[in-house]
């Protein structure tokens, strides 16, 4: 049987990705670095399954639920390439059985929600890119995978490397040169933590690629922020190899700041925060001004919940601080069992509503930290039954 099983992780940027300049090869119009967080606790595993005697036609399943793979679609796209690709192999080494040539079988499961700003799409098609890699056996390099990752989700070229991870704009016409590459691996750096407060699991009003393209045709600001993207990727890349987390954290903020200042300056204005977003802003630059020292930095992505990122040290403040603002209405996973201090002498509560938020504006808290790129796992993992369809369905 040929048949592979991979997990890769989701990733959060701090320098954003938004805007593209070639729709079609997902060219992004400024250069974008993310964490990689660990899939202990955040993944997207995929079984990839080539066989001969399988119908004609590819499938592929996502948690339980089939999607159609239309060859002109994202999912299409990275098939072929990587199809491609395993082709010149076989064309090289004539006893490689023809796996280009037979129907694949893909199944694809999650284990946190899809579509809710947590960078799903990414970790997915990292997923089956890596899967599908080894099992073609392709030479090719993650920084070269990266290129055909990108061409199904733009960050998902980010999460086949592990630790701290910069996607190169790049200026080839082709995207040639628009790829992932690593700045620093997990262990250089393993005291980064972060603790993700999922506001809503519901998908997003305006989905990412809509609402990237509109901030790229309507919005003025967007050219401003263009300008500033690229001191910024060497400010962040020199504090991270230097584990200077105060630069790290201002720098994080600011970028994230920026990000939703040109979503609200599309027209029409898009919204991801909402106003429990804008209270952990709040919470979380008081906690910074009350400590005398940047200890946390917050970031989003296209939607509501936040993610702080802390050195292990100082995680215990940042829950001390969420927990009293925003009790959860589920229980959150801490593999850490991390003790919440009191609030730091001299915070302002009064950042906050009286009172803090209800039970449940911040339904649960996820605590992980910097993590590996993706992994390959053994055939009890498989997510695919002996008739190439998924062991469970939706």
């Amino acid at each position: 049987m040929h048949e592979v099983t991979v997990s890769a992780p989701v990733n959060i940027a701090c320098i954003k990705y938004w805007g593209k300049r070639n729709t079609k090869l997902i060219l992004p119009t400024n250069s974008s670095l993310s964490v990689t967080l660990d899939q202990d606790h955040l993944r997207s595993t995929t079984t990839s399954r080539a066989d001969q005697s399988f119908e004609e036609g590819d499938r592929l399943w996502l948690n339980g639920k089939e999607e159609t793979v239309k060859e002109d679609g994202r999912l299409g796209v990275c098939i072929k390439e990587l199809r491609n690709w395993r082709k010149i192999e076989e064309d090289k080494d004539s006893s490689l059985p023809k796996l280009s040539q037979w129907p694949l079988r893909v199944a694809s499961y999650n284990n946190f929600p899809t579509a809710a700003g947590l960078a799903s799409s990414a970790s997915g098609l990292a997923a089956l890119v890596a899967s599908l890699a080894k099992l073609y056996s392709l030479p090719q390099s993650a920084s070269q995978l990266s290129l055909i990752a990108r061409q199904g989700s733009g960050s998902a070229c980010r999460s086949l490397f592990g630790g701290f991870v910069a996607w190169r704009e790049g200026s080839a016409e082709d995207g040639s040169d628009s790829l992932a590459e690593e700045v620093a691996p997990q262990s250089h750096w393993p005291e980064m933590h972060a603790l993700i407060c999922v506001v809503s699991d519901a998908k997003k009003g305006t989905s990412s690629t809509s609402g990237m393209q509109r901030t790229v045709e309507t919005s003025t600001l967007l050219q401003h922020r263009l300008k500033i993207v690229p001191g910024r990727m060497d400010d962040i890349s020199k504090a991270i190899q230097s584990k200077d987390f105060a630069t790290f954290g201002e720098i994080t903020m600011k970028d994230s700041n920026s990000f939703h200042s040109v979503c609200l300056d599309t027209s029409p204005p898009i919204f991801y925060l909402n106003d429990v977003s804008k209270s952990i802003i709040a919470v979380i630059e008081e906690l910074n001004r009350s400590s005398g020292e940047i200890v946390a930095a917050y970031t989003f992505d296209a939607g509501p919940n936040a993610v702080i990122y802390a050195l292990e040290k100082n995680m215990p403040k940042v829950l001390g601080v969420v927990n009293k603002f925003f009790p959860t209405s589920e229980e959150s996973r801490d593999p850490f069992k991390t003790e919440a201090a009191e609030l730091p002498e001299g915070f302002n509560v009064n950042v906050v509503r009286e009172g803090g938020w209800e039970k449940g504006a911040v339904k649960s808290l996820i605590h992980t930290r910097v993590g590996d790129g993706p992994r390959t796992l053994g055939k009890e993992e498989s997510l695919l039954g002996e008739n190439g369809e998924p062991k469970v369905l939706a």
